[in-house]
């Protein structure tokens, strides 16, 4: 078991380094890095327990977050948080579920984009991702984390690029079996779910829907205008969930 455990650990750092999408792990790493480094992991003792943690991590959203009363302010600091918060997660859930669709959807994505190209896309969908959904509610004061503005719209990009890759998708209803779908069923299934969400979703903290939405609409309608035809049929060799954990609101 030990030696079959160390064997995939080796494949996969191999598969890593000799990956054209450098952008994506970067992205991946620095995400994590940035987590573990902040008071959400409860892995640095200096930030205290209980009320005091609390307390720390509310100040931490509202310092690199996205707080829409506050971002049309006129501001350096207010107008650079749509890009701050893209790295920064509220929860372990919270970017685990994000990093595995960065992984999943976004190797691929960049190395039909390149590398310069998919960093801007990504960072640039990202900030209007949140800026729509801050306009749309301009009178809330929740803070807003997360990557999933961005990934969201990597998703589009992605069903436009790749319609008929053939994506893993693991189904609450079906006790989570590994299901193979071609990516126009997964992918517009996925944004259903987050459209149906949105218009349920109750006022105060919880996930952003409606930056999930921006962001596929964004990334989906960027690609259909920058580039041609989709390419043919491939794999998707990972297995994502049924949806990502959103841009949340601690």
């Amino acid at each position: 078991m030990i030696s079959k455990w160390s064997a995939s650990i080796i494949r996969a750092g191999r598969s890593v380094r000799g990956s054209s999408a450098p952008v994506t792990y970067a992205l991946i790493a620095l995400c994590c890095a940035v987590f573990l480094a902040g008071p959400a992991s409860g892995l640095n003792p200096a930030y205290g327990t209980g009320d005091e943690v609390l307390a720390v991590q509310r100040a931490y959203f509202r310092r690199w977050g996205v707080i829409p009363a506050e971002l049309f302010e006129v501001s350096a600091g207010s107008a650079l948080t749509p890009a701050t918060a893209l790295f920064v997660h509220g929860s372990w859930v919270h970017l685990l579920g994000n990093m595995l669709f960065l992984y999943v959807f976004g190797a691929m994505a960049e190395e039909r984009m390149g590398r310069v190209h998919f960093t801007l896309f990504y960072v640039g969908c990202g900030y209007l991702a949140l800026l729509g959904y801050a306009v749309a509610n301009a009178d809330s004061e929740q803070s807003l984390v997360g990557a999933s503005g961005a990934i969201s719209a990597v998703l589009g990009a992605f069903l436009y690029l790749f319609p008929r890759a053939r994506v893993t998708s693991l189904l609450p209803f079906l006790f989570f079996l590994p299901v193979r779908f071609p990516a126009w069923v997964v992918l517009p299934f996925w944004a259903a779910l987050q459209w149906l969400a949105a218009g349920r979703a109750p006022d105060g903290p919880g996930v952003a829907y409606l930056a999930h939405l921006i962001g596929f609409g964004l990334g989906f309608g960027y690609a259909s205008v920058r580039y041609g035809r989709p390419t043919g049929p491939t794999r998707v060799k990972a297995a994502p969930a049924p949806a990502p954990e959103g841009e949340n609101q601690p």
